[in-house]
Protein backbone atom coordinates (compact mmCIF):
# COMPACT_ATOMS: atom_id res chain seq x y z
CA UNK A 1 0.00 0.00 0.00
CA UNK A 2 1.37 3.40 -0.74
CA UNK A 3 1.46 5.52 1.78
CA UNK A 4 2.52 8.80 1.36
CA UNK A 5 3.80 10.39 4.43
CA UNK A 6 6.51 13.40 4.72
CA UNK A 7 7.99 14.75 8.09
CA UNK A 8 8.87 17.63 8.52
CA UNK A 9 11.39 19.28 11.62
CA UNK A 10 13.17 16.22 12.61
CA UNK A 11 13.61 12.60 12.17
CA UNK A 12 11.00 9.53 12.65
CA UNK A 13 11.40 5.80 11.81
CA UNK A 14 9.31 3.62 10.05
CA UNK A 15 7.61 2.26 12.39
CA UNK A 16 6.22 5.31 14.22
CA UNK A 17 5.23 7.09 11.04
CA UNK A 18 3.08 3.97 10.58
CA UNK A 19 1.48 4.62 14.31
CA UNK A 20 0.55 7.97 13.31
CA UNK A 21 -0.90 6.42 10.07
CA UNK A 22 -2.89 3.80 11.38
CA UNK A 23 -4.19 6.64 14.11
CA UNK A 24 -5.30 8.98 11.67
CA UNK A 25 -7.14 6.16 9.85
CA UNK A 26 -8.75 5.35 13.11
CA UNK A 27 -10.14 8.52 13.59
CA UNK A 28 -11.67 8.66 10.32
CA UNK A 29 -13.05 4.75 9.55
CA UNK A 30 -13.69 3.96 6.11
CA UNK A 31 -12.10 7.09 4.82
CA UNK A 32 -9.12 6.81 2.67
CA UNK A 33 -6.09 8.74 3.04
CA UNK A 34 -4.42 10.78 0.42
CA UNK A 35 -1.55 12.30 2.74
CA UNK A 36 0.00 12.46 6.05
CA UNK A 37 2.33 15.47 7.21
CA UNK A 38 4.12 14.90 10.52
CA UNK A 39 5.57 17.79 12.17
CA UNK A 40 7.74 17.23 14.58
CA UNK A 41 8.09 20.00 17.31
CA UNK A 42 10.33 18.75 20.36
CA UNK A 43 8.16 16.52 22.08
CA UNK A 44 5.29 16.80 20.46
CA UNK A 45 4.27 16.03 16.87
CA UNK A 46 1.72 18.21 14.42
CA UNK A 47 -0.61 15.44 12.27
CA UNK A 48 -1.58 17.52 9.31
CA UNK A 49 -3.47 15.19 6.72
CA UNK A 50 -5.91 14.52 3.51
CA UNK A 51 -8.62 12.22 2.86
CA UNK A 52 -9.39 11.18 -0.26
CA UNK A 53 -12.53 13.01 -1.81
CA UNK A 54 -15.90 10.78 -1.65
CA UNK A 55 -17.43 10.09 -4.63
CA UNK A 56 -21.37 10.75 -4.27
CA UNK A 57 -24.42 11.33 -6.69
CA UNK A 58 -26.38 14.02 -6.64
CA UNK A 59 -29.77 13.09 -6.34
CA UNK A 60 -32.35 15.81 -6.92
CA UNK A 61 -36.31 17.23 -6.32
CA UNK A 62 -37.82 18.17 -9.09
CA UNK A 63 -41.61 18.59 -9.04
CA UNK A 64 -42.09 16.67 -5.94
CA UNK A 65 -40.00 13.45 -7.38
CA UNK A 66 -36.46 12.40 -5.94
CA UNK A 67 -34.00 11.63 -8.96
CA UNK A 68 -30.63 10.80 -9.44
CA UNK A 69 -29.54 11.35 -13.14
CA UNK A 70 -31.21 13.00 -15.93
CA UNK A 71 -30.88 10.49 -18.66
CA UNK A 72 -34.33 9.51 -18.87
CA UNK A 73 -35.84 12.90 -18.67
CA UNK A 74 -37.66 14.07 -21.86
CA UNK A 75 -37.49 17.78 -23.51
CA UNK A 76 -40.00 19.68 -20.68
CA UNK A 77 -38.64 18.26 -17.37
CA UNK A 78 -35.17 18.86 -18.92
CA UNK A 79 -35.54 22.70 -19.13
CA UNK A 80 -37.52 22.74 -15.85
CA UNK A 81 -34.28 21.87 -14.60
CA UNK A 82 -32.29 23.79 -17.00
CA UNK A 83 -34.40 27.10 -15.77
CA UNK A 84 -33.92 26.26 -12.23
CA UNK A 85 -32.07 28.62 -10.09
CA UNK A 86 -28.85 27.00 -9.41
CA UNK A 87 -27.29 27.05 -5.73
CA UNK A 88 -23.94 25.61 -4.81
CA UNK A 89 -21.56 25.25 -2.20
CA UNK A 90 -18.76 26.89 -1.83
CA UNK A 91 -15.50 24.81 -1.63
CA UNK A 92 -12.76 25.98 0.72
CA UNK A 93 -9.20 25.94 -0.44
Amino acid sequence: MNRNITVVGGDMDAKEQQAYWDHVQKENPNREIASLKIGVDGEYVNLTYRLVPVKFDRIRRITGYLVGTMDRWNDAKRAEERDRVKHGVLESA
